[in-house]
């Protein structure tokens, strides 16, 4: 049985507003960039949309049951932000905040710990109107809204997540566009890049003003990269650059209170054009955990004749190839399955930053193309040694010292996917999205026997 889990550790799910309410357009909730990116002809697989999703909005007393059956200790959720304030200004809609006062009331009621994300993607369709990150007032924005998620629901949730994965806020949402709002542009990627580390850490202050007694973190969606052997100097000077992007410049903010220097250089006066006097000096805070989002590892090779930048624009001085020729097998999505990474990845984290003290895993998972049986029943054993390898490979991290205090299993049920719509199954509980029923897989069943497992154990201990 996987080993290394220390006493208290908690085992948990997580899912996104977007992904899984639907109810997009009842009680109030204004338009996100998503509603405007899904309406956009070619934007998403099949032109699906989040209007519906798992329609969570109306079922979340049945879900939250079937979390307590698997016998989860915590559920990790995100607010969206267009519900409490459907324009992005400070003018409520109560009616937003009164289901999520009834969503955190019904998981206490069953015995599960809520952590909260304050921003999962669906900024509301006014901000971007202005901008959105890429604006610097988004900044004062966010943390009004932050501030008021903490004065209405702190009193019960004590742990808040400021934002999911900017980097792909950032990158996948102003740089390379195949996430909303769909922009293709460097400098605003940059800004948006920067207008993120400052969000954190001024929403951070403003929420401890409200309620001392909370614990603030951010999650990051965080990789390896592995260069091929044979691999020339631009390689290794690309895998640098990619890891200051996506790896070091939330984490040297928060941590230091500045970027990686090799990034600094590279962007040139496109980041000191956006770094307004002081802002340096504010982007080091106090951040109570880092939650790491991780998939797999990514793998870079000398570049191919025919390939091209992976983003446009000059930014990086070679042609860079994704692929590497990454190991098999891979997942529906395409990625390669890399459990050693996980435990890698968390070792690193703790000797490079070591001024952080607890570590979340907030997101790990797979997709698969997950079908139901003629049982009735979804077995998805690939699933399970997915899920398995990489819990085995985190205790490995422990085992050397990672402060890792948490583990969310990316997703609770099936959602729509992004980009890539309905197409994608990453749910450890199956949903038909023609009846919207769910169906537990072997996945969820072996997660909940690991949870389990790990109780008693502790239980026996202590």
């Amino acid at each position: 049985m996987i080993e290394n889990f220390p006493q208290g550790f908690k085992w948990g799910a997580a899912t996104s507003s977007y992904q899984i309410e639907g109810a997009a357009h009842e009680d109030g909730r204004g338009p996100s960039i998503w509603d405007t990116f899904c309406a956009t002809e070619g934007k998403v697989v099949k032109g699906d949309n989040g209007d519906v999703a798992c329609d969570h909005y109306h079922r979340f007393e049945e879900d939250i049951q079937l979390m307590k059956e698997l016998g989860l200790q915590t559920y990790r959720f995100s607010i969206a932000w267009p519900r409490l304030f459907p324009k992005g200004d400070k003018v409520r809609e109560e009616r937003g905040f009164d289901f999520y006062n009834r969503l955190i009331n019904a998981l206490l009621d069953a015995g599960i710990e809520p952590v909260a994300t304050i921003y999962h993607w669906d900024l509301p369709q006014p901000l971007q109107d202005n901008g959105g990150w890429a604006n610097r007032d988004i900044v004062e924005a966010f943390s009004h809204y932050a501030a008021a998620c903490v004065e209405a629901f702190g009193d019960r949730v004590k742990n808040f997540i400021t934002l999911n994965e900017p980097w792909c806020t950032s990158w996948l949402g102003y740089a390379i566009g195949v996430h909303a709002p769909g922009v293709k542009d460097i400098d605003q990627a940059i800004a948006a890049a920067h207008h993120t580390s400052l969000s954190h850490a001024t929403a951070a202050r403003a929420m401890r003003a409200v309620r001392s007694d909370i614990r603030v973190g951010i999650a990051l969606n965080m990789t390896n990269y592995r260069v091929a052997e044979g691999s020339n100097a631009d390689v290794h000077e690309l895998a640098g650059l990619m890891d200051s992007n996506i790896n070091r410049w939330w984490l040297d903010a928060i941590v230091h209170g500045h970027y990686p220097q090799n990034l600094v250089e590279s962007y040139g006066e496109r980041l000191a054009s956006v770094v307004k006097p002081g802002d340096l000096d504010a982007l080091k805070v106090d951040t109570d955990f880092v939650g790491i989002n991780y998939y797999s590892d990514s793998f870079l090779a000398n570049p191919r004749p025919e390939d091209k930048p992976i983003i446009e624009g000059g930014l990086f001085p070679f042609p860079q190839r994704a692929d590497g020729t990454p190991p098999k097998p891979y997942t529906s999505m395409g990625w390669p399955i890399t459990p050693v990474g996980l435990g890698d990845l968390v070792i690193r984290v703790s000797q490079d930053w070591p001024e952080i003290t607890d570590l979340t895993i907030t997101e790990n998972g797979v997709a698969f193309d997950d079908v139901v049986s003629e049982d009735g029943l979804v077995h998805d054993a690939n699933r399970v040694d997915y899920l398995k390898s990489h819990l085995e490979s985190l205790g490995r991290g422990i085992a050397a010292g990672a402060p890792v205090s948490a583990y969310f299993a990316w997703s609770l049920m099936d959602n729509f996917e992004w980009a890539e719509g309905y197409a994608k199954r990453f749910g450890i509980v199956y949903v038909d999205f023609d009846t919207l029923e769910r169906i537990p897989k072997d996945s969820a069943k072996e997660y909940g026997a690991i949870i389990s497992f790990h109780a008693e154990t502790n239980r026996v201990k202590h």
